[in-house]
């Protein structure tokens, strides 16, 4: 029973990685309106407009004197499990079916303000979403035991400094107060746990009702925590930069409260299976960009991204719970084996005319899981490519309106998550899944 329940709550405690984000692992690269065009390429060079204090805050030093930019990503994910086998914890076949679309409709907000100070200094301030989205499965599907729900938002405030050393130097840097917030449920299969004395659903003994005596786990949690991010621009020539930044690992700490539902009278005063605190620790990973941009000619600009992603740091996740007969024992540590991963982009802008500007880019987004045991329903991850289109629209000097869509291409995803015997069983299958996003972003000079 203590493998039960710990599995149950390091799924449900798992906050910063629930959802199907669109960038691999469970990042979000949307923190733009105008570099989705691109599929981000030379995000850390581009210094277009004051979503670089998220890309590259030396970028700053670019831009007007005040400028305000907000940006909002429309993003629906879609991921459709194929069983191919999925067992019960006593090895019988899971009922249920596929569980439907496990993505759904997110919208992804950006806001960003930048100011001069004089004609070295800038100064601005980004609020965005750097990790999270959303999975949610029928409640009756075959792996109900392992994912239903799975909801993370964060808040990400990142007040920022940019500094012109010279006529080819800048640098930059910024604070990261972000808050993680999120709600995870599955359900919990006493029919196969459950020993002892009748209870009220006929649970008589150990694997007596498979799938016949479900009960429900949810844990809601949150956290604030502190990172930073630096970043720099070189440019050698009048129509050439390089530009370079870095986002440091944030940790948050989460704590929640475990809520357990339906429960087996057998199970009514047992401990492992009652209300309370817990917390987990879970690395934001670290991240690093390099980009170049170069001006063609009158018309053509093209740009290029390769960014690193420390997946690494999210080796095992230990659940602990904080309150109660069993407060300060760890429930389970639960191995992830993420390995660090790339993304590599290109793109290319095309002004039409004085006030229109298009734009396109590609993207190849590596996945930090590798093998089939290591990948979950909760993050039915796998390599990506990205195809991007968009547009800029001048409405006169001081406004203009961005657009971009994405289709994002998921590489089929195979899944072999648990162990038969276990009270989760066994979930074998594969994912039909892709992204679209579309993004708008209006930009203001004054």
């Amino acid at each position: 029973m203590k493998r039960i329940t710990g599995r149950l709550a390091v799924s449900a405690t798992l906050l910063g990685i629930s959802g199907l984000a669109n960038a691999a692992g469970f990042a979000l690269i949307e923190q733009g309106g105008s570099g989705l065009g691109n599929a981000y390429a030379g995000a850390a060079a581009v210094a277009e407009d004051a979503s670089t204090i998220f890309f590259n805050p030396a970028g700053m030093t670019y831009l007007p004197d005040s400028q305000l930019v907000f940006a909002a990503h429309a993003i629906k994910p879609s991921a459709d499990f194929n069983n191919q086998g999925a067992r019960s914890g006593v090895g019988s076949p899971m009922t249920g079916g596929n569980g439907g679309d496990a993505g759904d409709w997110a919208i992804v907000p950006n806001l960003y303000f930048a100011k001069a100070i004089n004609d070295d200094v800038r100064l601005g301030i980004g609020v965005n979403a750097p990790f999270g989205l959303k999975t949610e499965y029928n409640d009756d599907w075959v792996g109900r035991y392992h994912a239903i729900k799975s909801e993370l938002t964060t808040i990400n405030i990142n007040p920022s400094l940019a500094f012109k050393v010279n006529d080819k130097l800048s640098l930059g840097a910024g604070v990261s107060y972000q808050k993680a917030e999120a709600e995870l449920t599955n359900a919990v299969d006493f029919g196969t746990i459950c020993f002892g004395t009748v209870g009220p659903k006929g649970c008589t003994g150990l694997g007596i009702t498979p799938q016949s005596d479900d009960g429900k786990v949810k844990i809601k949690g949150s956290d604030w925590s502190w990172g930073y991010n630096l970043g720099a621009i070189f440019q050698p020539t009048l129509s050439t930069r390089v530009g370079v930044a870095y986002r440091s690992e944030i940790r948050q700490e989460l704590e929640g409260h475990v809520y357990f539902s339906s429960v087996p009278s057998v199970f009514a005063a047992n401990p492992r299976f009652s209300y309370g605190k817990v917390t987990a620790e879970v690395k934001l990973p670290a991240s690093a960009s390099l980009s170049a941009f170069h001006q063609v000619n009158e018309q053509w600009d093209v740009m290029a991204d390769l960014t690193w992603t420390e997946w690494s740091s999210f080796q095992e996740l230990r659940v602990v719970r904080d309150s109660g007969p069993l407060s300060g024992q760890t429930l389970s540590v639960q191995p992830e084996n993420w390995s660090n991963a790339i993304r590599a982009s290109l793109g290319a802008s095309y002004r039409y005319s004085d006030a229109l500007k298009l734009r396109a880019g590609v993207a190849y987004d590596e996945s930090p899981v590798s093998s089939s045991e290591d990948r979950t329903p909760r993050i039915p991850d796998n390599d990506r490519t990205w195809l991007a289109i968009g547009a800029n629209y001048k409405f006169n000097t001081n406004s203009s309106l961005d657009v971009g869509y994405t289709h994002i291409f998921i590489k089929d995803a195979s899944l072999n998550d648990g162990a038969v015997p276990s009270s989760t069983g066994q979930l074998v299958g594969d994912y039909d899944s892709d992204v679209n996003i579309l993004s708008v972003q209006y930009t203001h000079n004054f």
